[in-house]
């Protein structure tokens, strides 16, 4: 499976109750981490095209917690709260992952997913390596048939998009 932007594309597959995708950024494994751990940046291009993300609470150490609400042009809103495990600057990000309320409170019935993302420098940019570990191999589907795999191709299109301001 492939998200495809027209010039770069997001390598998606999946083990047992893994998804793995990667894509490649022409920008630092410096630049690319920060796209991820800081305010100013994530909002700029979190979420897939039509929505917009608002932090409520973005702390980046082990324990911290990133709670932040997408909101669709048509008003509707997708909550969700991650918890820092591991920050290796510039190199890996590892923390769970949970659908929330506005509270923060974990959404019954929804997957908790433990995400590790690595930032590999390969030449003149960085291939981001995100693993996506779901309880089951259902809670896998489930979310993929939410539009998982189409949301974070558009996610890192825009991703892309934003980086060619640096």
């Amino acid at each position: 499976m492939a998200a495809d932007n027209g010039s770069n594309t997001a390598i998606t597959r999946i083990e047992e109750r893994e998804l793995i995708m990667e894509r490649f950024f022409m920008a630092s494994g410096e630049l690319v981490f920060s796209m991820y751990t800081e305010r100013e940046h994530i909002v700029n291009w979190w979420g897939p095209v039509g929505w917009t993300t608002i932090i409520s609470q973005m702390d980046v150490r082990p324990g911290g917690v990133w709670h932040y609400c997408m909101r669709s042009d048509d008003g509707q809103e997708a909550w969700g709260k991650s918890v820092y495990e591991e920050i290796t600057r510039p190199k890996r990000l590892v923390y769970t992952d949970a659908f929330s309320d506005e509270n923060g409170n974990e959404a019954e019935g929804m997957p908790v997913m433990k995400i590790t993302t690595d930032f590999l420098e390969e030449g003149n940019g960085t291939k981001v390596i995100s693993r996506t570990l779901f309880a089951s191999q259902e809670e896998l589907q489930k979310v993929v048939g939410m539009g998982a795999i189409e949301g974070m191709g558009e996610t890192y299109d825009r991703l892309e998009l934003y980086l060619k301001r640096f």
